[in-house]
């Protein structure tokens, strides 16, 4: 694809999502247009615009990521997951990211207590990234959330 043509699809994704972007967002969501703007162009495509996640690539976060906030090591979890890790995205983007993201998929199981993300958390969280055992974590910190019957605000 020649330059001219992948700034041209990348005006219209920035585009799309800003027509798509949703109006309002919590004071500590510090830039939701660019939060936006980076889910697209960075996260949705294994975790679908909706959240819903892709079997084998990437898990969903639609009305559960929020719930790693509720569970000792969670916090921690979402920090350091690949995706997250490994983001190209610089820190104090990616902290803006994250917080958008708990907001925009999963309302219902953000802690009454939430701490935004912050850019020096995200920093050092990455420098230790999950590999191979991302996914058995997910899962048992998932069962944890559940079985202490997690809610949030």
């Amino acid at each position: 694809m020649s330059r001219p043509v992948l700034g041209a699809v990348l005006i219209a994704a920035f585009t799309s999502a800003a027509a798509q972007s949703p109006p309002d967002a919590p004071a500590y969501v510090l830039n939701p247009q660019r939060a936006w703007q980076n889910w697209t162009l960075n996260c949705q495509g294994c975790h679908r615009p909706d959240g819903a996640g892709s079997d084998g690539t990437a898990p969903s976060i639609a009305g559960t990521v929020s719930k790693f906030l509720n569970v000792p090591g969670g916090r921690d979890y979402l920090g350091r997951v690949p995706g997250v890790a490994t983001s190209p995205l610089g820190n104090a983007d990616l902290a803006d990211l994250m917080n958008w993201m708990f907001w925009r998929f999963d309302k219902e199981h953000l802690p009454a207590d939430f701490e935004p993300f912050s850019a020096e958390e995200i920093g050092r969280l990455r420098t230790q990234p999950l590999r191979l055992e991302a996914s058995p974590m997910r899962a048992a910190l998932l069962k944890k959330a559940d079985e202490s019957g997690v809610s949030g605000k």
